[in-house]
Protein backbone atom coordinates (compact mmCIF):
# COMPACT_ATOMS: atom_id res chain seq x y z
CA UNK A 1 0.00 0.00 0.00
CA UNK A 2 2.64 2.22 0.66
CA UNK A 3 4.21 1.86 -2.59
CA UNK A 4 0.96 3.10 -4.27
CA UNK A 5 0.83 5.67 -2.22
CA UNK A 6 3.85 6.85 -3.40
CA UNK A 7 3.70 5.54 -7.09
CA UNK A 8 0.33 7.64 -7.12
CA UNK A 9 2.07 11.28 -5.35
CA UNK A 10 4.94 10.99 -8.12
CA UNK A 11 3.06 10.78 -11.09
CA UNK A 12 0.66 14.17 -10.48
CA UNK A 13 3.91 15.86 -8.31
CA UNK A 14 5.17 18.39 -10.44
CA UNK A 15 7.94 19.65 -7.76
CA UNK A 16 8.26 17.03 -5.57
CA UNK A 17 10.47 17.20 -2.44
CA UNK A 18 10.85 14.79 0.49
CA UNK A 19 10.77 16.60 3.91
CA UNK A 20 12.54 15.59 7.34
CA UNK A 21 12.08 17.88 10.68
CA UNK A 22 15.63 19.07 10.96
CA UNK A 23 17.20 18.95 7.36
CA UNK A 24 16.42 20.95 3.84
CA UNK A 25 14.09 19.95 0.84
CA UNK A 26 15.80 17.24 -0.75
CA UNK A 27 14.12 17.53 -4.45
CA UNK A 28 13.55 14.38 -6.17
CA UNK A 29 14.66 13.66 -9.43
CA UNK A 30 14.13 10.84 -12.54
CA UNK A 31 17.46 8.97 -11.64
CA UNK A 32 18.19 9.65 -7.98
CA UNK A 33 14.98 8.28 -6.54
CA UNK A 34 14.21 4.71 -5.52
CA UNK A 35 11.47 2.76 -4.02
CA UNK A 36 12.42 -0.93 -3.42
CA UNK A 37 11.37 -3.60 -0.85
CA UNK A 38 13.45 -5.44 2.63
CA UNK A 39 12.33 -7.69 5.24
CA UNK A 40 8.23 -7.18 3.11
CA UNK A 41 8.53 -3.69 3.96
CA UNK A 42 8.91 -0.50 1.33
CA UNK A 43 11.78 1.34 1.42
CA UNK A 44 12.96 4.61 -0.63
CA UNK A 45 15.87 6.02 -0.88
CA UNK A 46 16.67 10.02 -2.21
CA UNK A 47 20.24 11.55 -2.72
CA UNK A 48 21.86 14.36 -4.04
CA UNK A 49 25.62 15.65 -4.42
CA UNK A 50 25.51 16.07 -0.74
CA UNK A 51 23.13 14.12 0.53
CA UNK A 52 21.54 10.54 0.85
CA UNK A 53 18.66 9.59 2.43
CA UNK A 54 17.39 6.42 2.77
CA UNK A 55 14.45 5.09 5.31
CA UNK A 56 11.98 2.14 5.99
CA UNK A 57 8.26 3.21 5.42
CA UNK A 58 6.16 1.74 8.28
CA UNK A 59 2.65 3.40 7.41
CA UNK A 60 0.76 5.81 5.49
CA UNK A 61 -0.17 8.84 7.41
CA UNK A 62 -2.13 11.82 5.66
CA UNK A 63 -3.04 12.36 2.48
CA UNK A 64 -4.28 15.00 0.10
CA UNK A 65 -3.83 16.89 -2.97
CA UNK A 66 0.37 17.24 -3.04
CA UNK A 67 1.00 15.94 -0.02
CA UNK A 68 1.88 12.48 1.69
CA UNK A 69 2.74 11.90 5.49
CA UNK A 70 4.73 8.52 5.87
CA UNK A 71 5.79 6.92 9.16
CA UNK A 72 9.27 5.84 9.12
CA UNK A 73 11.66 4.04 10.35
CA UNK A 74 15.10 5.69 11.49
CA UNK A 75 18.61 4.21 12.41
CA UNK A 76 18.08 2.35 15.64
CA UNK A 77 14.76 1.48 15.15
CA UNK A 78 13.63 4.77 16.00
CA UNK A 79 10.02 6.30 14.70
CA UNK A 80 10.66 9.24 12.52
CA UNK A 81 8.08 10.86 10.18
CA UNK A 82 8.83 11.92 6.39
CA UNK A 83 6.55 14.18 4.58
CA UNK A 84 6.35 14.01 -0.15
CA UNK A 85 5.67 17.78 -0.79
CA UNK A 86 4.53 18.99 -4.31
CA UNK A 87 5.93 22.58 -4.19
CA UNK A 88 3.99 23.33 -7.18
CA UNK A 89 0.90 23.05 -5.15
CA UNK A 90 -0.40 26.24 -3.18
CA UNK A 91 -1.92 24.63 -0.41
CA UNK A 92 1.36 23.32 0.45
CA UNK A 93 3.18 26.28 1.12
CA UNK A 94 2.18 26.46 4.70
CA UNK A 95 3.54 22.27 5.14
CA UNK A 96 6.61 23.70 3.30
CA UNK A 97 7.07 26.76 5.99
CA UNK A 98 6.69 24.04 8.40
CA UNK A 99 9.67 21.85 7.39
CA UNK A 100 11.98 25.03 7.23
CA UNK A 101 10.71 25.45 11.40
CA UNK A 102 10.88 22.31 11.91
CA UNK A 103 14.55 22.04 10.73
CA UNK A 104 15.70 25.19 13.06
CA UNK A 105 13.97 23.57 15.91
CA UNK A 106 16.44 20.82 15.75
CA UNK A 107 19.14 23.50 14.73
CA UNK A 108 18.01 25.06 18.26
CA UNK A 109 18.03 22.19 20.28
CA UNK A 110 22.10 21.47 19.44
CA UNK A 111 22.33 25.24 20.66
CA UNK A 112 20.76 24.86 23.75
CA UNK A 113 22.44 21.89 24.88
CA UNK A 114 25.64 23.88 23.75
CA UNK A 115 24.85 26.87 26.20
CA UNK A 116 23.21 25.15 28.76
CA UNK A 117 25.10 21.77 28.72
CA UNK A 118 24.51 20.83 32.46
CA UNK A 119 20.66 21.97 32.34
CA UNK A 120 17.61 19.65 30.95
CA UNK A 121 16.12 20.14 27.99
CA UNK A 122 12.69 19.51 29.43
CA UNK A 123 10.24 20.80 26.54
CA UNK A 124 10.91 21.96 23.17
CA UNK A 125 7.72 22.42 20.74
CA UNK A 126 7.14 24.68 17.80
CA UNK A 127 3.72 23.78 17.92
CA UNK A 128 0.75 26.89 18.17
CA UNK A 129 -0.35 27.51 21.38
CA UNK A 130 -3.28 30.09 20.36
CA UNK A 131 -5.07 30.23 23.69
CA UNK A 132 -2.03 31.85 25.05
CA UNK A 133 -0.70 33.56 21.99
CA UNK A 134 2.59 31.31 21.01
CA UNK A 135 3.57 31.32 17.66
CA UNK A 136 4.46 28.37 15.84
CA UNK A 137 7.26 30.62 13.81
CA UNK A 138 9.49 30.64 17.09
CA UNK A 139 10.42 27.39 18.75
CA UNK A 140 10.46 27.52 22.67
CA UNK A 141 11.94 25.37 25.35
CA UNK A 142 12.07 25.07 28.89
CA UNK A 143 15.48 23.87 30.85
CA UNK A 144 15.72 22.70 34.25
CA UNK A 145 17.99 22.28 36.62
CA UNK A 146 16.65 21.50 40.24
CA UNK A 147 14.26 24.18 40.86
CA UNK A 148 15.93 26.68 38.19
CA UNK A 149 14.53 27.43 35.12
CA UNK A 150 15.15 29.24 31.68
CA UNK A 151 12.74 29.96 29.06
CA UNK A 152 14.05 29.99 25.92
CA UNK A 153 12.70 31.01 22.45
CA UNK A 154 14.34 30.96 18.88
CA UNK A 155 13.93 32.38 15.62
CA UNK A 156 15.88 30.78 12.01
CA UNK A 157 17.67 33.30 9.34
CA UNK A 158 15.07 32.56 7.26
CA UNK A 159 12.21 34.17 9.30
CA UNK A 160 9.89 36.99 8.24
CA UNK A 161 9.92 38.73 11.21
CA UNK A 162 13.00 38.11 13.80
CA UNK A 163 12.04 41.02 15.46
CA UNK A 164 8.81 39.32 16.77
CA UNK A 165 10.87 37.11 18.73
CA UNK A 166 11.16 38.78 21.85
CA UNK A 167 7.11 39.42 22.41
CA UNK A 168 6.75 35.54 21.89
CA UNK A 169 9.64 35.42 24.31
CA UNK A 170 7.91 37.62 26.92
CA UNK A 171 4.65 35.31 26.77
CA UNK A 172 6.76 32.27 26.45
CA UNK A 173 8.05 33.46 30.07
CA UNK A 174 5.34 34.56 31.67
CA UNK A 175 3.09 31.70 30.71
CA UNK A 176 5.71 29.37 31.95
CA UNK A 177 5.64 31.14 35.46
CA UNK A 178 2.51 30.52 35.68
CA UNK A 179 2.04 27.18 34.73
CA UNK A 180 5.46 25.62 36.45
CA UNK A 181 4.64 27.07 40.04
CA UNK A 182 7.52 24.75 42.13
CA UNK A 183 10.35 26.32 39.24
CA UNK A 184 11.66 29.73 39.55
CA UNK A 185 11.67 30.95 35.86
CA UNK A 186 14.08 33.30 36.32
CA UNK A 187 15.91 33.87 32.73
CA UNK A 188 14.94 34.35 29.21
CA UNK A 189 17.50 32.92 26.94
CA UNK A 190 16.98 34.70 23.12
CA UNK A 191 18.41 33.36 19.79
CA UNK A 192 18.27 35.55 16.71
CA UNK A 193 20.10 35.29 13.34
CA UNK A 194 23.30 37.44 12.91
CA UNK A 195 23.01 41.08 11.98
CA UNK A 196 18.99 40.91 12.90
CA UNK A 197 19.93 40.87 16.72
CA UNK A 198 19.88 44.84 16.82
CA UNK A 199 15.98 45.53 17.22
CA UNK A 200 15.96 42.85 19.93
CA UNK A 201 19.24 44.01 22.19
CA UNK A 202 17.91 47.64 21.93
CA UNK A 203 14.32 46.48 23.42
CA UNK A 204 15.95 44.06 25.94
CA UNK A 205 18.16 47.49 27.26
CA UNK A 206 15.08 49.09 28.86
CA UNK A 207 13.24 45.87 29.81
CA UNK A 208 13.32 45.52 33.96
CA UNK A 209 16.15 44.06 35.26
CA UNK A 210 14.62 43.25 38.56
CA UNK A 211 11.80 41.05 37.09
CA UNK A 212 13.44 38.64 34.85
CA UNK A 213 17.04 37.93 33.24
CA UNK A 214 17.52 38.31 29.68
CA UNK A 215 20.49 36.58 27.18
CA UNK A 216 20.83 37.06 23.87
CA UNK A 217 22.70 34.80 21.36
CA UNK A 218 23.38 35.13 17.82
CA UNK A 219 23.72 32.21 15.23
CA UNK A 220 23.69 32.05 11.87
CA UNK A 221 24.66 29.95 8.72
CA UNK A 222 27.98 27.73 9.64
CA UNK A 223 28.68 29.45 12.49
CA UNK A 224 27.73 28.18 16.53
CA UNK A 225 26.00 30.48 17.99
CA UNK A 226 27.41 32.94 20.66
CA UNK A 227 26.44 35.08 23.11
CA UNK A 228 25.87 39.18 22.74
CA UNK A 229 25.58 42.13 25.36
CA UNK A 230 22.59 44.10 24.58
CA UNK A 231 24.39 47.17 26.09
CA UNK A 232 26.64 47.59 23.75
CA UNK A 233 23.97 47.96 21.06
CA UNK A 234 23.68 51.96 21.44
CA UNK A 235 23.13 52.96 17.77
CA UNK A 236 19.83 53.98 16.15
CA UNK A 237 18.65 53.46 12.63
CA UNK A 238 17.01 56.83 12.71
CA UNK A 239 17.21 60.34 11.13
CA UNK A 240 15.25 63.97 12.44
CA UNK A 241 14.66 66.02 9.75
CA UNK A 242 15.13 69.54 10.41
CA UNK A 243 11.97 71.37 10.91
CA UNK A 244 11.53 74.26 8.15
CA UNK A 245 8.32 76.43 8.29
CA UNK A 246 5.52 76.20 5.69
CA UNK A 247 6.81 77.77 2.47
CA UNK A 248 6.20 78.64 -1.40
CA UNK A 249 8.00 80.05 -3.95
CA UNK A 250 7.55 84.07 -4.47
CA UNK A 251 6.19 83.49 -7.68
CA UNK A 252 3.52 81.23 -6.81
CA UNK A 253 2.89 82.49 -2.74
CA UNK A 254 -0.29 83.90 -3.21
CA UNK A 255 -2.01 82.01 -5.53
CA UNK A 256 -0.91 79.00 -4.15
CA UNK A 257 -1.60 79.95 -0.55
CA UNK A 258 -4.93 80.87 -1.39
CA UNK A 259 -5.72 77.42 -3.02
CA UNK A 260 -4.53 75.97 0.43
CA UNK A 261 -6.77 78.54 2.12
CA UNK A 262 -9.95 77.50 0.02
CA UNK A 263 -9.11 73.71 0.28
CA UNK A 264 -8.81 73.65 4.22
CA UNK A 265 -12.06 76.07 4.71
CA UNK A 266 -14.16 72.61 3.07
CA UNK A 267 -15.60 70.93 6.54
CA UNK A 268 -13.61 67.48 7.33
CA UNK A 269 -10.04 68.78 5.77
CA UNK A 270 -7.17 69.08 8.16
CA UNK A 271 -3.73 70.85 7.35
CA UNK A 272 -0.70 69.55 8.76
CA UNK A 273 2.65 71.27 7.72
CA UNK A 274 6.11 68.31 7.29
CA UNK A 275 9.57 68.86 8.48
CA UNK A 276 10.58 69.77 4.42
CA UNK A 277 8.30 72.92 4.63
CA UNK A 278 5.28 71.22 2.99
CA UNK A 279 1.74 71.16 3.80
CA UNK A 280 -0.29 68.20 3.35
CA UNK A 281 -4.05 68.54 3.10
CA UNK A 282 -6.07 65.51 4.49
CA UNK A 283 -9.61 64.49 4.91
CA UNK A 284 -9.62 62.13 8.76
CA UNK A 285 -5.95 61.07 7.91
CA UNK A 286 -6.48 60.40 4.63
CA UNK A 287 -3.79 62.92 2.61
CA UNK A 288 -5.58 64.01 -0.95
CA UNK A 289 -3.45 67.12 -1.36
CA UNK A 290 0.48 68.03 -0.83
CA UNK A 291 2.40 71.07 -1.16
CA UNK A 292 5.81 70.76 -2.65
CA UNK A 293 7.51 74.35 -3.57
CA UNK A 294 5.30 75.94 -5.75
CA UNK A 295 3.22 72.97 -7.00
CA UNK A 296 0.25 71.53 -5.34
CA UNK A 297 -0.10 67.75 -6.12
CA UNK A 298 -3.36 66.23 -5.69
CA UNK A 299 -4.92 62.58 -6.05
CA UNK A 300 -5.41 59.51 -3.36
CA UNK A 301 -3.58 56.48 -5.17
CA UNK A 302 -1.36 58.56 -8.03
CA UNK A 303 -0.61 62.30 -7.44
CA UNK A 304 -0.69 64.76 -10.21
CA UNK A 305 0.46 68.33 -10.39
CA UNK A 306 -2.07 70.98 -10.51
CA UNK A 307 -2.34 74.33 -13.07
CA UNK A 308 -2.43 76.94 -10.46
CA UNK A 309 -3.61 79.28 -13.04
CA UNK A 310 -6.55 77.14 -13.90
CA UNK A 311 -9.89 77.62 -11.77
CA UNK A 312 -10.92 74.48 -12.73
CA UNK A 313 -9.29 72.18 -11.25
CA UNK A 314 -9.09 73.99 -7.94
CA UNK A 315 -13.08 73.06 -8.06
CA UNK A 316 -11.81 69.51 -9.46
CA UNK A 317 -9.61 69.32 -6.06
CA UNK A 318 -12.70 70.41 -4.23
CA UNK A 319 -14.91 68.05 -5.24
CA UNK A 320 -12.13 65.66 -4.22
CA UNK A 321 -12.14 66.77 -1.21
CA UNK A 322 -15.82 67.28 -0.53
CA UNK A 323 -16.64 63.67 -1.75
CA UNK A 324 -14.00 61.78 0.61
CA UNK A 325 -15.56 64.28 3.55
CA UNK A 326 -19.10 62.81 2.72
CA UNK A 327 -17.89 58.83 2.35
CA UNK A 328 -14.92 59.31 4.96
CA UNK A 329 -17.42 60.50 7.90
CA UNK A 330 -19.03 59.67 10.92
CA UNK A 331 -22.27 59.86 9.21
CA UNK A 332 -21.04 58.34 6.34
CA UNK A 333 -24.66 55.80 4.98
CA UNK A 334 -21.92 53.03 3.48
CA UNK A 335 -19.51 52.37 6.26
CA UNK A 336 -18.19 49.32 4.01
CA UNK A 337 -16.81 52.15 1.08
CA UNK A 338 -13.16 51.18 0.51
CA UNK A 339 -12.74 54.60 1.65
CA UNK A 340 -14.64 54.65 4.82
CA UNK A 341 -12.47 51.73 5.21
CA UNK A 342 -8.64 52.84 4.32
CA UNK A 343 -6.50 53.81 7.02
CA UNK A 344 -8.00 53.50 10.33
CA UNK A 345 -5.14 54.30 12.11
CA UNK A 346 -4.71 57.46 10.25
CA UNK A 347 -8.31 58.43 10.87
CA UNK A 348 -7.81 57.54 14.71
CA UNK A 349 -4.67 59.59 14.91
CA UNK A 350 -6.65 62.24 12.93
CA UNK A 351 -8.93 62.14 15.85
CA UNK A 352 -6.11 62.06 18.35
CA UNK A 353 -4.78 65.48 16.95
CA UNK A 354 -8.35 67.43 17.13
CA UNK A 355 -9.31 65.44 20.77
CA UNK A 356 -5.87 65.62 22.33
CA UNK A 357 -6.73 67.49 25.73
CA UNK A 358 -9.42 64.67 26.01
CA UNK A 359 -6.27 61.88 26.43
CA UNK A 360 -4.22 64.02 28.56
CA UNK A 361 -5.21 67.73 29.72
CA UNK A 362 -1.48 68.10 30.85
CA UNK A 363 -0.39 68.23 26.83
CA UNK A 364 -0.55 71.20 24.96
CA UNK A 365 -2.21 70.74 21.82
CA UNK A 366 0.29 72.21 19.81
CA UNK A 367 2.65 71.96 18.35
CA UNK A 368 2.27 68.29 17.56
CA UNK A 369 4.45 66.38 14.80
CA UNK A 370 3.42 63.08 13.19
CA UNK A 371 6.35 60.50 12.48
CA UNK A 372 9.12 62.82 13.67
CA UNK A 373 11.70 60.93 14.05
CA UNK A 374 11.66 58.89 11.67
CA UNK A 375 12.65 54.98 11.10
CA UNK A 376 15.68 54.73 7.99
CA UNK A 377 13.69 51.72 6.76
CA UNK A 378 9.96 50.37 6.36
CA UNK A 379 6.53 51.62 8.27
CA UNK A 380 5.63 50.13 10.64
CA UNK A 381 2.02 49.94 10.54
CA UNK A 382 1.62 52.13 13.75
CA UNK A 383 1.40 56.33 13.68
CA UNK A 384 3.49 57.98 15.93
CA UNK A 385 2.79 61.51 17.36
CA UNK A 386 5.19 62.91 19.31
CA UNK A 387 3.75 65.78 21.79
CA UNK A 388 5.37 68.53 24.80
CA UNK A 389 2.99 68.49 28.10
CA UNK A 390 2.81 72.25 29.95
CA UNK A 391 5.95 70.93 32.01
CA UNK A 392 7.99 70.69 29.05
CA UNK A 393 7.82 67.22 28.82
CA UNK A 394 7.94 64.99 25.56
CA UNK A 395 4.98 62.75 25.50
CA UNK A 396 5.16 60.07 22.68
CA UNK A 397 1.61 58.93 21.39
CA UNK A 398 1.49 55.46 19.75
CA UNK A 399 -2.21 54.99 17.57
CA UNK A 400 -3.45 51.68 16.35
CA UNK A 401 -6.86 51.18 15.71
CA UNK A 402 -6.85 47.45 15.48
CA UNK A 403 -5.13 44.52 17.54
CA UNK A 404 -1.44 44.01 17.44
CA UNK A 405 0.55 41.38 20.13
CA UNK A 406 3.92 43.41 19.04
CA UNK A 407 2.13 46.99 19.58
CA UNK A 408 4.10 47.60 23.12
CA UNK A 409 7.77 46.63 21.49
CA UNK A 410 7.00 48.41 18.57
CA UNK A 411 6.03 51.62 21.07
CA UNK A 412 8.83 50.89 22.91
CA UNK A 413 10.79 50.88 19.22
CA UNK A 414 9.53 54.70 18.59
CA UNK A 415 10.21 55.71 22.85
CA UNK A 416 13.79 54.81 22.91
CA UNK A 417 15.01 56.81 19.30
CA UNK A 418 12.78 60.05 20.85
CA UNK A 419 14.91 59.93 23.91
CA UNK A 420 17.87 59.55 21.99
CA UNK A 421 17.40 62.56 19.67
CA UNK A 422 15.97 64.69 23.06
CA UNK A 423 19.05 63.65 25.22
CA UNK A 424 21.12 65.02 22.03
CA UNK A 425 19.55 68.61 22.15
CA UNK A 426 18.29 67.56 18.68
CA UNK A 427 14.53 68.98 18.94
CA UNK A 428 15.36 72.19 19.78
CA UNK A 429 18.54 72.62 17.65
CA UNK A 430 16.15 71.39 14.70
CA UNK A 431 13.13 73.59 14.31
CA UNK A 432 10.88 71.63 17.11
CA UNK A 433 8.81 73.05 19.59
CA UNK A 434 9.69 76.36 19.18
CA UNK A 435 10.38 78.58 21.97
CA UNK A 436 9.35 75.61 25.18
CA UNK A 437 12.15 75.27 26.83
CA UNK A 438 12.80 70.72 26.81
CA UNK A 439 13.02 68.97 29.93
CA UNK A 440 15.50 66.62 29.82
CA UNK A 441 13.73 63.55 31.75
CA UNK A 442 12.60 60.47 29.66
CA UNK A 443 9.35 61.19 27.32
CA UNK A 444 6.51 59.92 28.50
CA UNK A 445 4.63 56.88 26.41
CA UNK A 446 0.80 56.87 25.62
CA UNK A 447 -0.66 53.81 23.74
CA UNK A 448 -4.18 54.42 22.27
CA UNK A 449 -6.47 52.27 20.95
CA UNK A 450 -10.23 51.26 20.89
CA UNK A 451 -10.43 49.85 24.22
CA UNK A 452 -11.82 46.34 22.79
CA UNK A 453 -8.72 46.20 20.17
CA UNK A 454 -5.55 45.77 22.80
CA UNK A 455 -4.20 42.44 22.46
CA UNK A 456 -4.71 40.14 25.24
CA UNK A 457 -0.92 39.63 25.21
CA UNK A 458 -0.10 43.46 25.74
CA UNK A 459 -0.52 43.72 29.03
CA UNK A 460 1.66 40.41 29.57
CA UNK A 461 4.33 42.17 27.90
CA UNK A 462 4.22 45.56 29.26
CA UNK A 463 4.53 44.65 32.73
CA UNK A 464 8.30 43.70 31.82
CA UNK A 465 9.01 47.27 30.82
CA UNK A 466 11.67 49.05 32.99
CA UNK A 467 10.32 51.37 35.42
CA UNK A 468 11.46 54.55 34.65
CA UNK A 469 9.41 54.36 31.39
CA UNK A 470 6.27 56.21 32.52
CA UNK A 471 3.78 54.23 30.52
CA UNK A 472 -0.28 54.49 30.27
CA UNK A 473 -2.27 52.41 28.00
CA UNK A 474 -5.64 54.84 27.00
CA UNK A 475 -8.79 52.78 25.79
CA UNK A 476 -10.71 54.71 23.52
CA UNK A 477 -14.70 54.21 22.75
CA UNK A 478 -15.46 51.79 19.81
CA UNK A 479 -17.44 54.63 17.95
CA UNK A 480 -14.30 56.78 18.01
CA UNK A 481 -14.60 58.27 14.84
CA UNK A 482 -18.01 59.90 15.68
CA UNK A 483 -16.26 60.39 19.00
CA UNK A 484 -13.12 60.34 21.08
CA UNK A 485 -14.23 59.02 24.06
CA UNK A 486 -11.77 57.58 27.01
CA UNK A 487 -12.91 54.53 28.28
CA UNK A 488 -10.03 53.21 30.53
CA UNK A 489 -6.68 54.50 31.49
CA UNK A 490 -4.19 51.81 32.55
CA UNK A 491 -1.02 53.77 34.11
CA UNK A 492 2.24 51.28 34.23
CA UNK A 493 2.13 51.56 37.66
CA UNK A 494 -0.89 49.15 37.55
CA UNK A 495 1.32 46.10 35.88
CA UNK A 496 3.14 44.08 38.26
CA UNK A 497 5.80 41.29 36.66
CA UNK A 498 4.57 37.50 37.48
CA UNK A 499 5.40 36.53 40.10
CA UNK A 500 7.36 38.87 42.02
CA UNK A 501 10.78 37.75 42.73
CA UNK A 502 14.37 38.61 43.42
CA UNK A 503 16.37 37.44 40.13
CA UNK A 504 19.83 36.75 41.06
CA UNK A 505 22.29 34.38 38.34
CA UNK A 506 21.05 31.76 38.62
CA UNK A 507 21.38 30.39 34.94
CA UNK A 508 25.07 30.48 34.79
CA UNK A 509 26.20 28.28 32.60
CA UNK A 510 28.10 24.57 33.60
Amino acid sequence: MAREAIEEFLKTARQPVLLEPGEDPLEIQAGRFVLGTRDGACTLECWNETRNLVRRIRAIGKIRRGFLELEVERFGGRTGSLLLIDLAEASNTAAARRGGRLKYREQFRMSLRRQYSGWKLVELSTEPGLHHSLSPAYPRALLCRGTQAIAAIGVGEDATDPDGVLSFGLIWLDYLRRRETRLFVGTLAIFVPIGAENTTCHRVRYLNADAAQYRVFVHGAGILEEPVEPGDYTNFSTRLDTFNAPFCAPSAETELAAWVERLESIDGVERRPRPDGSISLAVRGLEFARTSSSALLFGIDDRHAAHLSNPRQLAEIENLARGLARLRGAAAADRRNPLYLRHPEAWLESQVRASISRLDASIRDTPLYGQAPQFAAGSRGILDLLAVDYDGRLVVIEVKASEDIHLPLQALDYWMRVKWHLERGEFEGRGYFPGIPLRPDPPRLLLVAPALDFHPSNETVLQYFSSGIQLERIGVGIEWRQELRVMFRAPSGSLQPWPSQSFGRSDKRS
